[in-house]
């Protein structure tokens, strides 16, 4: 079961037997079960509200972020940077930010909305973006990149790739691609979606494949890794907690 729908669930089940107890005498008052759970309430609402308006944390799963995210990172997302919206049903209620370009986002896959994903805007709505001989250009203006030592990332054979970092003359940031694969291609991103691509440039399944990502999609903006594990990894824990997404 989804995580929300059963911290949904069980709000409501500890909220009806909170108000049947404090507005009503029935047997239920000297249940020790039901007082348990009917104590659990507020926090369970709060949790709630907490997770589904302001902060939620996610795992990531795959490399497709290398070098800003590995495996085994948890990261912090702010729920309300795009919009204020309801829990499962992600309809906005509350409009706030647009994306900007370089924002690592969490959003629904456009394939099956079930699944959460994460990557970085580098188009907007409106953008004609071009990838050439492994250069990013939007609106005719490239993307400057400047390749750069292995300092980022401990446990990754990378004698088939280079780092670099990439600036877009607001927001520069690391990334990595393979020495060989290529992919060139065009694209002018529709308006309300986004178009996004991974920092592990030649290993992320991203809007080259799947298209852009809808305005509806979008969960939050991620900010902030807070915590670290995985023990296949050589990285220090340390070394990854409190590291700036922004």
């Amino acid at each position: 079961m989804d995580f929300t729908l059963l911290l949904i669930l069980l709000t409501l089940l500890s909220g009806i037997l909170f108000l049947i107890l404090k507005v009503t005498t029935t047997y239920l008052q000297n249940n020790p079960v039901v007082d348990f759970i009917s104590s659990l309430f507020p926090i369970l609402a709060f949790v709630l509200i907490f997770r589904s308006f302001i902060i939620e944390p996610y795992r990531i799963p795959s490399g497709s972020m290398i070098p800003n995210l590995v495996v085994g990172d948890f990261i912090l997302v702010k729920k309300y940077e795009y919009g204020v919206k309801l829990p499962l049903l992600n309809l906005t209620i509350i409009e706030n930010k647009q994306p900007s370009y370089g924002d690592v986002i969490v959003f629904q896959y456009p394939q099956d909305r079930k699944i959460n994903y994460i990557k970085r805007v580098v188009g907007m709505p409106g953008d004609y973006i071009e990838y050439i001989d492994k250069q990013i250009y939007i609106n005719g203006q490239r993307y400057k990149l400047r390749q750069i030592e292995n300092n980022l990332i401990t446990d990754i054979d990378l004698s088939d790739n280079n780092l670099y970092i990439e600036n877009n003359g607001l927001f520069k940031y690391p990334i990595m691609k393979n020495k060989s694969r290529d992919q060139n291609f065009s694209y002018t991103v529709p308006q309300k979606t986004y178009f996004v691509l991974g920092d592990n440039r030649d290993n992320s399944n991203d809007s080259r494949y799947w298209g852009p990502v809808p305005e509806s999609h979008l969960i939050g903006k991620a900010f902030l890794i807070w915590m670290y594990f995985n023990s296949d990894s050589s990285y220090s824990t340390l070394d990854r907690i409190g590291k700036s997404l922004d």
